[in-house]
């Protein structure tokens, strides 16, 4: 059995660790990726040539001809949770199988909407930046978190642990989130409009989708206190960018803070990032040692399961997977 590791060697390094690739290496052989651009589907058709099985990170472009083109290929096994760069309509007619890791990244990321929420209530880059130019900071007040209401938008699994730690800081907590059940009487389950209005910080963490495309627009924003930061965790597509420039250019809310944007590898936009208002961080929410393998050795155990003709946990598309062996 064949699997292609899709991933280039500097996304090795970071996402794909020797403890994973020597598992995957245990159960079948490897062939690697060494060119340093990700690969593109006429790329992606050429290196899988003779593979049975892709294991592939966020960069690797499935698109719906490649399938037809790979009649050995059993099944493309996604790195992570999100598989909007696989065409799973396409893998399904062609018979092949399509997975996902599990979110192991929950932890990290709600740490780092914490991190941000410091750091732009209290001004942390800003003043370190100063020192670090040698100019003098501005001694600002600041906004502590307890008694400050956060309004988290998505209550998946991160918001769901977000709320957990904001509670423990003696936060207000609201959520919006449609599809979602919200049990817990200290959590204030509201429509969007009331979370953007009442929230001192606004993270983003829906889904994103055909539907939650620019969410976060020049209305949504419009709606917020002038006070108040917004802070992106999921997805730049979430976000109408040029909206949200405006906002900040003109001071219609406090601040920004972004771990995601619609630059290549779904980094922050430079041009929102180098805004003096605002915090970026390039793509690191779940880039953890943790986080990373979580995810990394579950693709090991869903090839393992395939090689077995088995549909792993995380299949998306079991019942219509017809090249089980």
């Amino acid at each position: 059995m064949k699997v292609l590791l899709a991933h280039t060697p500097e996304m090795r390094r970071n996402y794909y660790g020797d403890r994973s690739l020597n598992g995957l290496r245990a159960i079948a052989e490897v062939i690697l990726h060494e060119g340093d651009q990700a690969l593109d589907s006429p790329g992606l058709v050429s290196a899988a040539k003779d593979a049975d099985i892709i294991v592939a990170d966020r960069m690797t472009e499935a698109r719906g001809e490649i399938f037809a083109q790979l009649p050995r290929l059993r099944a493309f096994v996604r790195c992570a949770v999100d598989i909007r760069n696989v065409d799973v309509e396409a893998a399904s007619q062609a018979g092949v199988l399509v997975t996902r890791a599990g979110p192991g990244f929950v932890q990290a990321v709600a740490e780092l909407a914490v991190g941000f929420m410091v750091d732009l209530s209290r001004g942390v880059s800003g003043a370190t930046a100063d020192y670090h130019a040698g100019r003098k900071p501005e001694a600002r007040m600041g906004r502590q978190l307890a008694g400050s209401t956060i309004g988290i938008i998505g209550y998946g699994s991160i918001g769901r642990y977000l709320a957990e730690i904001a509670k423990v800081l003696r936060m207000q907590v609201l959520v919006a989130d449609p599809f979602a059940d919200v049990s817990d009487s200290a959590i204030r389950h509201v429509a969007l409009d009331e979370l953007l209005a009442a929230s001192d910080f606004v993270v983003c963490l829906a889904i994103a989708n055909e539907q939650t495309e620019k969410l976060i627009g020049g209305a949504a924003l419009a709606r917020m206190q002038k006070h108040a930061f917004f802070i992106n965790l999921s997805r730049g597509n979430l976000v109408d960018e040029a909206a949200l420039a405006k906002a900040l250019l003109e001071n219609r809310i406090a601040g920004a803070a972004m771990d995601v944007g619609r630059a290549p590898d779904q980094m922050p936009t430079p041009e929102l990032a180098r805004l003096p208002n605002v915090i970026a961080t390039p793509h690191v929410g779940g880039l953890t040692p943790q986080a990373i393998e979580y995810q990394s050795l579950e693709t090991v155990r869903q090839v393992e399961a395939i090689i077995k003709g088995e549909a792993p946990q995380g299949a998306v598309n079991a019942e219509r997977w017809t090249r089980r062996r």
